[in-house]
């Protein structure tokens, strides 16, 4: 296998694009592990940073992505996989993670997510990407946004957030109850994860009181 350059972390960005219409499809990490299973099973693997673990992309959606060539750039510290998605690879839905341009970022919280997992390996995905925006904080990113603004910012969402899901629960609208939920969920997550709160933490703790 080709000596790639890892960080000091032992991970590599990976780039996913799709192998006949050419578009990027999403951006994830790999250690020399994953690359090694990608490798040897024809299915994208990658490493969690948060979880520091390995996790197949679509494992439980079953929207798996299979690679059908690898490439590395010219300082060997990218990679670049071709594959043919079996299904959206976005979690909102989207078949590609890149579905929103520098022109409406400033809507982007508005727009209507087609949920397509309601598991625990969802929810941490999602904070996974929350963590990775905070971390590297990506030109147009909406919650690197959010980041910037510090914890007050992030919480005068919340509480807008909340104020959507009454109103929608009020007028009786269950569609516009359940989209205006899904934001303040969102928006939620991004508030526990600035103050280093784990999803685990808050389900340990609803645990707690059941008992």
């Amino acid at each position: 296998m080709i000596d790639i350059n890892y960080d000091e972390k032992g991970l590599v960005p990976a780039v996913v694009q799709d192998a006949k219409s050419k578009e990027v499809l999403m951006v994830a990490y790999m250690n020399e592990e994953s690359l090694k299973k990608t490798i040897e099973t024809g299915k994208a693997w990658f490493y969690s940073r948060k979880r520091k673990s390995l996790w197949q992309k679509g494992e439980t959606s079953g929207n798996v992505l299979e690679v059908k060539s690898i490439f590395y750039d010219c300082d060997k510290d990218t990679l670049l996989l071709k594959v043919d998605a079996k299904g959206p690879a976005c979690h909102t839905g989207h078949n590609s993670c890149f579905y929103r341009s520098l022109s409406d970022i400033q809507d982007s919280d508005n727009e209507k997510d087609e949920p397509q997992e309601n598991t625990l390996n969802f929810l941490n995905e999602l904070v996974d990407i929350i963590d990775s925006r905070f971390e590297e904080k990506p030109e147009g990113s909406y919650v690197a946004k959010l980041y910037n603004g510090g914890r007050e910012r992030i919480l005068k969402k919340v509480g807008e957030e909340a104020a959507e899901v009454v109103i929608a629960s009020m007028s009786q609208d269950k569609d516009a109850t359940i989209y205006e939920s899904a934001d303040l969920f969102f928006h939620m997550l991004i508030a526990l994860r600035y103050d280093g709160i784990t999803i685990e933490e808050v389900i340990n703790e609803l645990k707690r009181r059941h008992k």
